[in-house]
């Protein structure tokens, strides 16, 4: 196998697991979220993360009501929130996802009621 075989092999091995990976969160799935920044937004008493479908950047904001659902023993502060969301990540990425619309809106709000009890 010569040099750039093995490289397309291997970048067609990569985009495999990617398309799988994205596939795992849901069916019609169209965004990923490879960014684990996130941030605590006083004004919306909310945290803030991003998603990505392709070139296109989507904001999401997950309520505090909505982190108490899913952590009822979070601390009311900023860091109990950023925890929260940090233990829950796989579940509050999975939620975005379903309300996720390609090309819909520049930001999405995950509420309590996005959640099951």
């Amino acid at each position: 196998m010569t040099l750039t075989n093995r490289t397309s092999h291997r970048w067609a091995r990569r985009r495999s697991a990617q398309l799988r990976r994205r596939e795992s969160i849901g069916p019609t799935l169209m965004i990923a979220f490879p960014n684990h920044s996130r941030s605590y937004d006083q004004t919306r008493r909310a945290v803030r993360f991003w998603g990505h479908d392709s070139a296109l950047e989507a904001t999401f904001f997950i309520d505090e009501g909505a982190l108490r659902r899913i952590q009822p023993d979070a601390r009311l502060d900023e860091s109990g929130f950023l925890n929260a969301f940090d233990c829950n990540r796989d579940a509050i990425c999975a939620a975005a996802a379903k309300i996720y619309v390609r090309g819909g809106r520049g930001s999405y709000d995950l509420v309590a009621a996005d959640f099951r009890k």
